[in-house]
């Protein structure tokens, strides 16, 4: 997405959900999401992070934001500032309750929106100039379309290399949690 107009809102989910900043930087509770959403989806790399890689990672111009419904974590978004005005959604996604019920949309609407306005709040940097995020094959059925629904645009596609095949196999939200 190059400008904050290319934003579409999401209709208001059916979930009640109110979008939060996580706003101190936890490594556990970052682990957790990064576990608890993408287990299921093949989130693997920073499984093997020690505590002072996630200390690490998050100090890098990290903020989340985590979707919460009726006290629990529902799904996040977590952003990193990069220079030149660019903005990375690193993560993205909902714990498997909170599918299909409108969450991710809205979710992604306000993340994107902060998205655009967070290099305006960090001194010394340029506004933001482009959002981006990955995705794949191995990712949620709905997650392109609504990538796609909220104005993003493919901007380049790969095949994937070997070993990036679906294994068949997910971690789950913990090894082994998931039969």
């Amino acid at each position: 997405m190059t400008s904050s107009a290319d934003l579409v809102p999401a209709r208001l989910p059916r979930l009640t959900v109110d979008v939060v900043r996580a706003e101190v930087a936890s490594p556990e509770f970052s682990r957790f999401l990064y576990t608890a959403v993408g287990g299921d989806w093949q989130w693997t790399e920073r499984l093997p992070w020690t505590y002072a890689q996630w200390e690490t990672f998050l100090a890098g111009g990290v903020e989340t934001w985590v979707a919460w419904h009726r006290g629990t974590p529902a799904g996040y978004v977590e952003l990193q500032a990069h220079q030149g005005g660019e903005v990375e959604i690193t993560s993205f996604g909902l714990l498997p309750y909170a599918m299909g019920g409108g969450a991710g949309g809205h979710l992604l609407a306000a993340g994107t929106a902060r998205a655009w306005d967070l290099h305006t709040r960090m001194e010394g940097r340029e506004p933001t100039r482009r959002v981006w995020l990955h995705t794949c094959t191995l990712d949620g059925p709905v997650a392109l379309r609504n990538y796609l629904a909220r104005g993003y645009r493919v901007f380049d596609e790969r095949l994937n290399e070997p070993g990036d095949e679906d294994t068949g196999s997910t971690p789950g939200p913990w090894p082994g949690a998931r039969p």
